[in-house]
């Protein structure tokens, strides 16, 4: 199956869904290339960034389960 480099966007408001949303990111380990996370305290946010390698099917699968999550955002940008 054919992969795309994809870009995840995500920002946190409600701390009490990391532990879930860590747990989640580890299912897809397998497709992640890297993970640079930000607290940004005079908000109250966290920000994180997620690069992956994987079929696109699998990233909109990470996209929807995170988007899920209360108080979290996600937003994808693909490769061509």
């Amino acid at each position: 199956m054919q992969t795309r480099v994809a870009v995840m966007s995500i920002i946190v408001e409600n701390t009490n869904s990391i532990e879930t949303l860590n747990a989640t990111l580890h299912e897809f380990r397998d497709y992640i290339i890297g993970r640079m996370g930000l607290p940004y305290k005079p908000k109250h946010i966290n920000i994180i960034s997620i690069a992956l390698d994987a079929p696109q099917d699998i990233v909109s699968a990470l996209s929807g389960r995170i988007g899920n999550l209360d108080g979290v955002s996600v937003t994808i940008a693909f490769s061509k």
